[in-house]
C-alpha cells in the first residue's frame, strides 16, 4: 500500500494528515498562448490594461528570462512572479500573503479562506471571482509580462444562473499557461473548456468534500489535460493520501522539497505529473 508518507515530510503529512480531454484546436490554443486582450475568449471583457510607467511600488523579485516562479503560500494561496517583475497571489484572504504588497491578487470564492476585504497598501489590482451583487464576473488584465484572466463557474449554483459563484483564474507568463480552478464544485462544459484554453500547469483542490470529490477532480484533470498538477487546498484529515491513492493509478506523483518552484516550457514533464509542494504557512 502506497501513502502520502512515501511522498511527503513528516511536517506536511500532519498538515495534511475528466470526462473526455477536449481535442487540442488551434482556437483552444490560441486562448492563452498568443497573450492578447483584444484576441481573448468573447466571453471575457478586459476590466484593466494597467500601465507599468504609471505604478511605482515594488514589485516581487523577478524570475528567470522565459520563467516563472511558483511559491505555495498555503491552502489555495501561491504567489507567482515573472520575469519582469509583475507579481500576483491567488485566493488572497489576507492570512497566506508574501511580504510585500503583490500587484495582481485574485479570489476564486466568496468565503472567508479564500477572500478578505482587507487589502495590503499597493496592491494594484483586485479580481473577485464572484461578482459581488450577482451577476457574471469578468476580468481581462494586463500588467508587464503577466495577463490574468477569469472563466466564471459554479454557475446558477445557487439558483440564479445568472450568477457565477467561483471562477477559475488562468495566469499567462513566458510562454505558459497557469490555471487555478479555485472552489469548483462540477466537471468542465465544451463550451467552457474552449475558453480555458491550453493549460501547462494546474493548481487543484484535494480536499475531497467542499470542493469536489477526488473523482471529480481526477476527472477534470483530464479535461484540462495540463503537463503539471500542483495540489493545493489538502489541510483535511486524510485527504492527501485518499487523492494519492486514487491520482497513482493516473500519473506519476512527486514532492518538490520546499515551497518555491522554477517553471519553464523546456522544462515542463512530457507526461502530466502531480507534484506536491511544501506550504509556507497553514493548510
Amino acid at each position: 500500500m502506497f501513502s502520502m508518507r512515501r511522498i511527503l515530510p513528516r511536517g506536511l503529512f500532519a498538515a495534511a494528515a475528466a470526462l473526455a480531454m477536449v481535442a487540442a484546436s488551434p482556437a483552444v490554443m490560441a486562448a492563452c498562448l498568443l497573450g492578447m486582450v483584444e484576441r481573448a475568449p468573447h466571453n471575457m471583457v478586459a476590466t484593466a490594461i494597467i500601465e507599468p510607467h504609471r505604478l511605482d511600488f515594488a514589485a516581487a523579485t523577478p524570475a528567470a528570462k522565459g520563467a516563472v516562479n511558483v511559491t505555495f503560500i498555503g491552502h489555495s494561496s501561491f504567489l507567482i512572479e515573472t520575469p519582469q517583475g509583475a507579481s500576483a497571489v491567488t485566493d488572497y484572504n489576507g492570512v497566506h500573503t508574501p511580504p510585500f504588497a503583490p500587484d495582481i491578487v485574485t479570489m476564486n470564492f466568496s468565503h472567508e479562506t479564500h477572500y478578505t476585504d482587507e487589502i495590503q497598501d499597493g496592491v494594484k489590482q483586485v479580481l473577485r471571482g464572484w461578482k459581488p451583487g450577482g451577476g457574471m464576473a469578468r476580468h481581462d488584465v494586463r500588467y508587464r509580462d503577466l495577463r490574468v484572466f477569469n472563466l466564471p463557474t459554479n454557475i446558477g449554483e445557487y439558483g440564479d444562473m445568472g450568477t457565477n459563484h467561483n471562477s477559475i483564474f488562468v495566469f499567462e507568463i513566458s510562454n505558459l499557461c497557469i490555471a487555478h480552478i479555485g472552489h469548483l464544485h462540477h466537471e468542465l462544459t465544451r463550451d467552457q473548456l474552449l475558453a480555458l484554453g491550453r493549460i501547462d500547469v494546474l493548481f487543484v483542490p484535494i480536499d475531497g468534500s467542499s470542493t469536489m470529490t477526488h473523482e471529480q477532480a481526477i476527472a477534470v484533470i483530464k479535461q484540462i489535460s495540463p503537463r503539471l498538477i500542483i495540489p493545493m487546498h489538502f489541510g483535511f484529515f486524510g485527504a492527501a493520501d485518499a487523492f494519492f491513492e486514487r491520482a497513482k493509478e493516473h500519473w506519476a506523483i512527486k514532492s518538490h522539497p520546499g515551497s518555491k518552484l522554477e517553471v519553464r516550457r523546456d522544462t515542463l514533464p512530457r507526461r502530466t505529473e502531480v507534484l506536491f509542494l511544501q506550504g509556507g504557512g497553514t493548510f
